[in-house]
């Protein structure tokens, strides 16, 4: 391996001294907290060791108000941003005095106070979440660089190349860093890509590379304060892969037994910390004492924060704190629905309420694709590119994953998003940034995810099995998500301009059969509907027929045919919140629940509501929960087939039996 040097890049003696201090406060924290973990006062250790130049030399060049996205080996980027050691400390022992009130461990959190935005262990998704907040800033015209750090692992992952792609054609102003540090846990680079360098895979997306010696603080901290100032005034992203080697195990338990010794041997001899502390001396810009005096006060004040961390209370476990922080608290305005009315489509109503939104919030941005000029596969933002403009109406590349976690990043810096997924059965490819990152981001530190995905769906239009999903039951079941399935387009304007208000994730089913076979007269302004308040449609006392979407429609269908039928028709419009209080008071009153769902039976919502009922209002029944739903098989194409599928014929036979009962 060849020496470092550092003789040939200009740095003042003041600021390699700030560098050095910079690097050692990490390592000497490392150092006492794997005694803690051998003493059980912690659970786990991501160890950095050996490659703390890079933390260190990346957040030392970033100005102090940009960005920075690290990963659970990145210490120095949490302890150069000045973040107070014992509140570190408390993190990772699970203290309330943490960042995630003792909700996760390390270092998965954020901080808007540091402006770091901590990892998940799924790895990719912050690459496009550096995406969207470098995106933010250039919509604002602010020139800002963003950091966003990730493994020569986790280049495999599909969410980096989405990410190096978006960052590409959108020319935003991100460094994507990769720490190269030879294993992703155990497994060598010669497993992991074929490519001799990283930086060799930037040539794909017309993105400018560089390699940099991750273990020699001065080029690091020169390279990349260089390309951030650089790419401030020339937004643009560009890829750098720093050659490191991390001196300890993926994590403690996991040792280092399948590293070669050699190449261990090699590597600590390119130990960033003990190289520039012996360039340091040997330049005599550092004396042996005063490094002794250095250490001296560090470690003092390691020990002092710890104490303060150890003194801390621990967390008070109650229920209702827990339940609270799901979602961030938001009262909706109440803007009543103007007399003035027309005469509209569900399609119409959804375009009205995008723009009544778009023209009320001025950060608010849609992208998806083929929503600008096109108009979208539906037609729904047609007419928004003219009057919005091609900067907040975005045409996305084809990769859901990415532009979900841009749409956190956009939430992250200040902005509103909505994505339309094309069709509702695609958001599996973005099923990651949505269950794990906008569902968990506020439970975990407090912060919200201001994002609306757009979910045309639904059959009974011949679109076969990747067309035509009614899939709301992936998202109720997610902890975090909000779920809004209107079935008239009234309910489905005032209910997207209250999700787009509203700072959670908010998944909004759309129906694609209903978008121009239902009108209704909508009002012509912009208001609001509250989201978790079902809609009585009709009122009886002999059955309750509940039911969202499509279904209710088809329930309207039976019950006129059936005029005799005296029945409560609820229409859900949301199911999370779902209003199961109008159901209860419902059932108390006719005794009887039959329940119609598009969705295929098993794991649906109607198995919920059943059980709910079963449950609360079990001496109140007089007869057994229906629910009927469409056939456990996919979406068929053929008519014949789907129409047997649907679950619309078998409503009436199940409805008449229970009646009967």
């Amino acid at each position: 391996m060849q020496p470092m040097e550092y003789d040939a890049l200009d740095v003042p003696d003041e600021k390699k001294m700030e560098l050095y201090r910079a690097m050692l406060l990490p390592r000497m924290i490392e150092e006492k907290m794997l005694i803690l973990l051998r003493q059980g006062k912690i659970s786990k250790w991501f160890s950095g060791m050996g490659q703390e130049a890079i933390a260190v030399g990346v957040t030392m060049a970033m100005a102090p108000n940009e960005y920075i996205l690290p990963m659970h080996r990145n210490l120095g980027v949490f302890t150069t941003r000045g973040i107070p050691l014992h509140r570190l400390f408390s993190q990772w022992q699970g203290k309330p005095d943490g960042f995630t009130k003792g909700r996760d461990r390390s270092f998965h959190f954020g901080t808007q106070d540091y402006k770091i935005v901590g990892m998940i262990s799924h790895l990719g998704p912050q690459l496009g979440v550096a995406d969207g907040i470098a995106l933010a800033h250039k919509l604002k015209g602010e020139q800002q660089a963003t950091a966003v750090f990730t493994g020569e692992g986790a280049t495999s992952e599909g969410d980096f190349h989405e990410a190096l792609n978006v960052a590409a054609v959108w020319h935003l102003p991100v460094l994507f860093c990769i720490e190269n540090n030879g294993y992703g846990l155990s497994t060598p680079t010669s497993e992991q890509y074929l490519c001799k360098d990283l930086a060799d895979k930037g040539i794909g997306y017309g993105m400018e590379s560089h390699m940099v010696d991750g273990n020699n603080i001065l080029e690091v901290f020169t390279k990349v304060k260089a390309l951030a100032e650089d790419i401030r005034q020339r937004p643009r992203p560009v890829l750098l892969e720093f050659k490191t080697f991390r001196m300890r195990g993926h994590e403690e338990a996991s040792g280092t037994k399948y590293v070669p010794d050699a190449l261990m041997e090699a590597w600590a001899q390119k130990d960033p910390l003990e190289n520039f502390v012996s360039h340091l001396l040997e330049t005599h810009v550092l004396s042996n004492e005063e490094n002794e005096r250095i250490r001296a006060a560090i470690a003092q004040e390691i020990d002092a924060e710890l104490q303060k961390a150890t003194a801390a209370p621990d967390v008070d476990v109650i229920e209702s704190n827990e339940l609270s922080d799901v979602y961030k608290n938001f009262d909706l305005e109440d803007i009543e629905p103007s007399i003035h009315t027309k005469n509209i489509r569900l399609v119409d109503a959804i375009s009205q309420g995008l723009r009544g939104a778009m023209e009320r919030y001025d950060q608010l941005v849609i992208m998806g694709q083929d929503v600008a000029e096109y108009g979208g596969v539906f037609k729904i933002t047609e007419g928004f590119v003219e009057a919005f403009g091609n900067e907040r109406v975005r045409n996305t590349p084809i990769c859901e994953s990415a532009i979900v976690s841009a749409a956190m990043g956009l939430s992250i810096n200040g902005m509103k998003a909505v994505m339309e997924m094309q069709f509702a059965d695609f958001a599996s490819t973005g099923f990651n940034p949505i269950v794990n990152y906008l569902a968990k981001s506020h439970y975990r530190w407090g912060e919200p995810a201001d994002v609306v995905i757009r979910m045309p769906c639904g059959g009974g239009v011949g679109a076969g099995p990747f067309h035509s999903q009614t899939n709301e039951a992936w998202f109720t079941k997610t902890p975090g998500l909000k779920v809004v399935y209107p079935a008239f387009p009234a309910d489905a304007k005032g209910l997207l301009a209250s999700a787009i208000a509203d700072p959670n994730p908010v998944m909004f089913f759309e129906h694609k059969g209903l978008y121009r076979s239902v009108y209704q007269e909508v009002p012509t302004n912009y208001y609001t509907l509250p989201l978790g308040k079902a809609a009585l449609l009709r009122t009886g006392d002999e059955v309750t027929v509940v039911s969202y979407g499509a279904g209710v429609h088809w329930a309207i269908e039976v019950l006129d045919a059936h005029a005799d039928i005296r029945a409560d028709l609820l229409d859900l419009r949301t199911l999370q919140p779902l209003d199961i209080e109008a159901v209860y008071r419902s059932v108390e009153k006719t005794g009887k629940l039959i329940i119609l769902q598009e969705d295929s039976l098993f794991g649906g919502v109607a198995s919920d509501i059943s059980a709910l009922v079963t449950e609360h209002c079990f001496e109140y029944l007089d007869g057994p929960i229906k629910r009927v739903a469409s056939l456990e098989t996919p979406v068929p194409f053929n008519k014949q087939l789907e129409d047997q599928y649907l679950p619309k014929a078998r409503f009436v036979t199940s409805l008449l039996e229970l009646l009967a009962y």
